[in-house]
């Protein structure tokens, strides 16, 4: 028999040895046990296996979205549980269509599908060339951690890389016309002002035109309903020649309006030659008439804004209306306050400067094809590998050798060659028609080096643990149906 000091010291040891040989076996297995926590509902993972786990749902979602790219892309079959499958080669809709079974996987997936999303809303196109990116450049980032890179100051060096100064550097550079628009900017900032309002809109002729008129722009007071919406398309509501009735009176119900068009209590009455009526006696809306409202060539109103251009308000009340904001302006204190009169002035002073763009788009255009990317791989040198991808995508969805054609060489030049993946073949880009947008090209590179930088600098994950699926008791009042052949 022992003692009971013998069995507390026998206890003891046994204690020490199971605890240095879990250490042991945590050692020899490494990350996967120490860097994998449950809580409760939550499931953690940390550092290398984490950034592993993403990597898995990045590379997923982007070889899905990937094999679309490309004049010769292929298609993309997705399945339909309330009808015929999906046939597509879009982009953002393969994207949106991926929903990965390992839960850190998938919050990989998840946060590319962000990007091919918000380039697409923004740019309308390059949904595929922002995964394709977002893939390559997380790659590129996860080598360069792996090697002893701070990922800091990897994110802070991809992000210099690619900010909007150096992107607008090679657009300068690229697109042909842009001094030309360039020019025609310059022009406009000189008539309307620095704080002046420029618009760029679609030209029906193939020329570009500068058209500077006088009007307000109104940010954040846009219409109240989308029934008042007159395009469709572009989902804004226009008018010729309106009748404006200027109000700070709360209108609770049509019988209180005549006119049908509302703007807010802050729009001046000087600009448009209209009466403000409040609720003073004199000045009530029961009080209106025809002469009492203000016009103006046109209105422009979108869910976020209303323009008006050409208000026919009289000169001499506009100026005076201008010396009375100068006034405030001198007299004021408040940085907040001057910054709101400084805009107030410069929306009555200045004007509306409309360029009318023809054969080139908002920012210009590109050599497409992932030319753009390649030729500008040259001067960006910490994301330059990455951005070859696309166009060595492009080529090998087309049967060609992608690694080969994505390596600059003498046939890249003039800037505007580079390589046809439908015809297989070198030839002039914008000649033949192959051009991308600037706007699609820089924001592709914007939104996919930062949420792949974001993604390198992620040092622990946490999910929802799967609930396991539990079967229901049997009901305790059904063991007797056995028997109940007898009741007949």
């Amino acid at each position: 028999m022992l003692s009971l000091k013998q069995e507390t010291s026998k206890l003891i040891c046994k204690n020490i040895l199971k605890n240095s040989l879990n250490t042991s076996i945590s050692s020899r297995i490494g990350v996967s046990v120490l860097n994998r926590r449950n809580y409760g509902t939550k499931e953690i993972i940390f550092a290398e296996e984490g950034r592993a786990k993403l990597a898995n749902g990045v590379n997923t979602l982007a070889k899905a979205v990937s094999v679309t790219l490309g004049p010769k892309g292929r298609n993309v079959l997705i399945d339909n549980q309330y009808g015929l499958p999906k046939i597509t080669k879009d982009g953002v809709t393969v994207a949106k269509s991926v929903a990965l079974k390992d839960r850190f996987e998938n919050l990989g997936a998840r946060i590319v599908q962000d990007v091919a999303i918000k380039t697409n809303d923004y740019a309308g196109d390059g949904t595929t060339t922002a995964t394709v990116l977002a893939r390559a450049i997380f790659a590129e980032g996860l080598k360069n951690v792996q090697a002893g890179i701070n990922p800091m100051d990897l994110r802070k060096g991809v992000q210099m890389a690619v900010t909007e100064v150096e992107i607008a550097q090679v657009g300068t550079i690229s697109a042909n016309n842009d001094k030309h628009i360039g020019n025609m900017l310059a022009e406009a900032m000189e008539k309307v002002g620095k704080d002046g309002v420029i618009t760029i809109q679609e030209g029906k002729t193939m020329k570009d035109e500068l058209v500077v008129t006088k009007g307000m722009r109104f940010n954040r007071q846009g219409f109240i309903s989308s029934y008042f919406i007159t395009d469709i398309k572009k989902q804004k509501c226009e008018f010729k020649n309106p009748l404006i009735l200027i109000s700070d009176q709360r209108i609770s119900a049509i019988q209180d309006v005549i006119p049908a068009l509302e703007i807010a209590a802050e729009i001046r009455s000087s600009s448009i030659n209209g009466n403000v009526f409040n609720n003073d006696v004199e000045n009530s809306l029961d009080k209106v008439e025809l002469n009492m409202l203000g016009t103006c060539d046109t209105v422009t109103i979108t869910k976020d804004e209303t323009v008006f251009i050409n208000g026919a308000g009289a000169k001499e009340e506009i100026q005076k209306r201008c010396d009375a904001i100068r006034e405030l302006i001198a007299n004021t204190d408040s940085e907040f306050e001057k910054k709101n009169l400084k805009e107030r002035l410069a929306k009555l002073d200045g004007g509306v400067a409309l360029i009318k763009v023809g054969a080139a788009v908002e920012e210009g255009i590109v050599p497409g094809g992932g030319t753009a990317l390649l030729k500008a791989s040259k001067v960006i040198d910490i994301v330059k590998k990455a951005i070859r991808v696309p166009i060595q995508t492009i080529v090998d969805n087309a049967g060609g050798e992608g690694a080969v054609e994505s390596t600059p060489n003498d046939k890249y030049e003039p800037f505007s060659y580079g390589y046809d993946a439908y015809n297989n073949q070198y030839c002039d880009m914008i000649n033949e028609g192959i051009i991308d947008p600037v706007k699609v090209v820089r924001s592709a590179i914007v939104d996919a080096s930062g949420v792949a930088s974001l993604l390198t600098t992620s040092e622990c994950m946490i999910v929802e643990k799967p609930k396991k699926k539990t079967t229901p008791p049997p009901n305790p009042g059904m063991g007797g149906m056995g028997g109940m052949g007898g009741m007949y």
